[in-house]
């Protein structure tokens, strides 16, 4: 079973997973497709891909099984709708959406038309998330009542010329997006180890001070002056998670720009930059090397030739001992990962649940207890920190969508 794709978006990130599925037995045929014409001609011809189009709208028209959607992150939500109501099974990058409203689109337009959604959250296969879920499933936490996750990357790091190079002349309006409209990598990693999901939340915003356009309402598109975000989540356990989601920090994003904390009654779980530890009641031991990621080609590749340098290691980074290669197709053997190895798992999650009609790990209903949190965490900011609730859509249909 195999199907056609076509690749939205083929920039800094778009086109690596372009040359994922292509390289992936389970798919055919691969279309890159760009605002920018000329995006995707070098994309097709860097990756060997079968072909461009214009157009999503050509794309949408075509016989084309399936797209994968990388464009800016406020517009995910309509393309997604707009893609699946056109018959096409739906790989997004992150975010889901950007409000309630668009969410309940996606889960009704998945529902209605039994293709295949999936949120490439790159959390879900972080190594330290990996590993939470494994020592959670074998009971090793006890009661999990507390977790933490961290999104720490600084704008210095990379963010400005990633900015300008998607945002064009008016960057600096796209580059002062609201930190918790982007909340999948921390809030993903602890419920893609832990399960459950938010009922409540409390967040305080930080106002930027550095005053050069960025992070400013009079130039913002989104009205957003919030640099960073600390949100505190009631679960429906009754236990709590906090994520932070920070722009301006100085933290060695470059290295490690998500980490994780999980307590347990009986283990706990602690992250730092280079270090990782497993903690119980007799002892701490040390397991940074279980988590630790090996480099799946070198940072000054050819293809890394407009990602900034400080933006290359999470394009560079392969597998960690914790995760399980075997399940992965051969094809992928030295081929380029990224984003602590989660890129190729996403990629063959995506292939399957499209050729075998399988419900995909991060799916729509999933994909909105990532997101939606967050959407209602910045709207609890705004509010200084009213505590507001958040609506659960529920579990994903347990059978086959397609």
């Amino acid at each position: 079973m195999t199907f056609s794709i076509g690749v939205v978006g083929v920039g800094q990130f778009g086109g690596h997973f372009a040359h994922l599925f292509k390289l992936h037995p389970g798919v055919t045929k691969v279309y890159a497709v760009d605002s920018l014409p000329e995006r995707a001609s070098e994309a097709q011809a860097t990756w060997g891909l079968d072909g461009t189009m214009a157009s999503f709208e050509e794309l949408l028209a075509s016989d084309v099984d399936a797209v994968a959607i990388f464009t800016q992150r406020w517009t995910h939500g309509p393309l997604v709708v707009q893609a699946l109501r056109a018959g096409k099974h739906v790989y997004s990058a992150v975010p889901m959406a950007i409000s309630e409203d668009e969410i309940a689109a996606i889960i009704e337009a998945v529902r209605e038309t039994g293709l295949t959604y999936m949120m490439g959250e790159t959390s879900y296969y972080n190594p330290a998330t990996v590993h939470a879920r494994n020592q959670r499933a074998a009971g090793k936490f006890g009661r999990i009542f507390y977790s933490e996750g961290d999104y720490v990357h600084d704008m210095d790091l990379g963010f400005y010329d990633a900015y300008q190079y998607s945002g064009g002349e008016n960057w600096k309006a796209t580059a002062s997006y609201p930190p918790m409209l982007y909340p999948t990598h921390a809030i993903g990693g602890v419920l893609g180890a832990i399960g459950g999901y938010a009922v409540s939340v409390s967040c305080i915003g930080v106002k930027d001070d550095r005053g050069d356009g960025v992070f400013n309402k009079d130039i913002s598109m989104f009205n957003n002056d919030f640099s960073n975000a600390t949100a505190l989540f009631e679960m429906n356990d009754g236990g709590a998670m906090r994520t932070n989601e920070m722009r301006r920090v100085g933290y060695p994003s470059h290295i490690r720009e998500s980490r994780f904390r999980f307590f347990g009654t009986e283990a706990s779980f602690e992250q730092l930059a280079t270090t990782t530890v497993w903690q119980d009641k007799e002892g701490v031991y040390d397991i940074s090397e279980q988590v630790l990621t090996r480099p799946s080609i070198s940072l000054d590749d050819p293809s890394l030739a407009d990602v900034a340098p400080e933006l290359r290691d999470a394009f560079v980074s392969g597998l960690a001992p914790v995760h399980d290669p075997s399940r992965l197709p051969a094809e992928f053997n030295h081929a380029p990962n990224g984003h602590e190895g989660s890129h190729q798992f996403l990629v063959d999650d995506f292939v399957t649940a499209v050729n075998y009609g399988v419900i995909p790990p991060v799916n729509a209903w999933t994909a909105a207890r990532f997101t939606l949190p967050g959407i209602v965490a910045h709207e609890s900011a705004l509010r200084g920190g009213e505590r507001l609730a958040i609506r659960d859509f529920g579990d994903a249909p347990q059978l086959a969508t397609s």
